[in-house]
């Protein structure tokens, strides 16, 4: 026998209010045992109601669905269970981190299975994105099994399935608590190797940063040719093969900044830099896309690079050429792009997530950066060179 109540309310304002005691009006905190969740995927402005309601309630969240997921998440009694839809974006990136810290602090996964086709879950209502649907329970528990499966739709066809621990889908030492879904053996072991590389960005004496341009912020410093008073302006379209070409003739974007007083902040100093796409298509066959950017092959003098460009720097100015090309080329391998993919399931690439990915050594970068010379090879080469000069050491 079932017993059904429909509240016809703003989940988001009730459910807030039920965290004090007045969910539906009883004026008692009424608590649950089970949740089901496919919430709403928006994101959500800093000045929005549902943002202050969400505030209120001491909730972070830039987008609805994390907002839903926390909020019933708390309204769960002890042992009580969570099954939810959802994009697979939470998993990692600085957006979501506040939320990951909360939820993580009440809530264990037992389940989480990805549909890693962005195109074929959901075709039908557009969703073009990878989803995940996990099993969570409320309990402060920090060990146990989980399951974790992956497919490229809805059905069974490529079904790959397997049990870790805890500590392999949130390591302990993450204080930004990144969640990796290894679904096979084969990821098991990229992400074994990777682990053994024991240097951070940081610890190369390197940082990075986003692209200083940001397009209609500079419509009255844009040039659409390079010509005299002009500075190089690096766009995603100027990445190819592992190097820069610029400028490209019939492109349909700006190729140079005006070099004037109001452009100073805009530019960095001449040097070589490392550059990654921020946002890769579907279509390309590594989820990072990295480049070196080579002053000596440019015009004399600073350049600009736009927004939707991360670039790797040391201290503001650039890098030796053979540490830019070893580095350039350990960010295109296929054992970085299926390790980046175990966490991050969209196309969009942080400057923080190339914060947290493990380097090798500085040795062993000049060493990759040796063997693949001025002009990087195919992704494959790149593989097999990373795996004879830094893995096998």
């Amino acid at each position: 026998e079932v017993h059904i109540r429909i509240e016809p309310r703003d989940f988001l304002d009730a459910a807030a209010r039920g965290l004090t005691g007045d969910l539906f009006g009883g004026g008692e905190a009424e608590r649950f045992t089970c949740a089901i969740l496919n919430p709403p995927y928006r994101k959500i402005r800093t000045e929005s109601r549902e943002r202050q309601i969400l505030r209120g309630a001491g909730i972070e969240a830039t987008n609805l669905y994390p907002g839903f997921l926390a909020l019933a998440g708390r309204l769960l009694k002890p042992g009580g269970e969570m099954v939810a839809i959802t994009p697979r974006s939470f998993c990692n990136g600085p957006y979501f981190e506040p939320f990951r810290r909360s939820f993580l602090d009440f809530m264990r996964f037992s389940r989480i299975h990805v549909f890693d086709a962005r195109d074929r879950a959901f075709a039908d209502d557009e969703v073009l994105q990878e989803n995940i649907v996990f099993r969570a329970v409320r309990e402060s528990a920090r060990e146990g099994p989980v399951e974790v499966s992956a497919s490229a739709g809805p059905g069974t066809e490529g079904l790959r399935s397997r049990s870790v621990s805890m500590r392999e889908l949130i390591r302990p030492d993450d204080p930004r608590r990144v969640i990796h879904v290894v679904t096979d053996a084969e990821e098991a072991a990229v992400r074994a190797r990777m682990s053994a590389f024991g240097t951070s960005l940081a610890d190369l004496g390197l940082q990075v940063s986003t692209g200083r341009v940001v397009g209609f912020r500079a419509r009255d410093l844009l040039r659409a040719r390079p010509g005299p008073g002009t500075v190089p302006l690096i766009h995603p379209c100027h990445l190819r093969g592992g190097r820069v070409e610029w400028p490209l003739e019939g492109g349909r974007k700006p190729e140079a900044l005006a070099d004037l007083p109001e452009a100073r902040d805009l530019l960095v100093p001449s040097g070589i830099y490392v550059l990654t796409k921020r946002f890769t298509s579907k279509e390309e066959r590594r989820r990072i896309v990295a480049a070196v950017y080579d002053a000596d092959a440019m015009p004399g003098g600073p350049v600009a690079f736009e927004n939707h460009l991360n670039y790797v720097h040391a201290d503001g100015s650039g890098l030796p050429p053979i540490l830019a090309r070893g580095l350039a080329a350990y960010l295109n391998s296929g054992m970085v792009d299926s390790y980046f993919r175990q966490f991050s399931g969209h196309t969009q690439v942080n400057a923080a997530d190339l914060r947290s990915l493990p380097y090798p050594d500085r040795a062993a970068l000049i060493a990759l950066g040796r063997r693949v010379g001025p002009r990087l090879p195919p992704a494959d080469e790149i593989d097999r060179m990373l795996d004879a000069v830094v893995v096998r050491g």
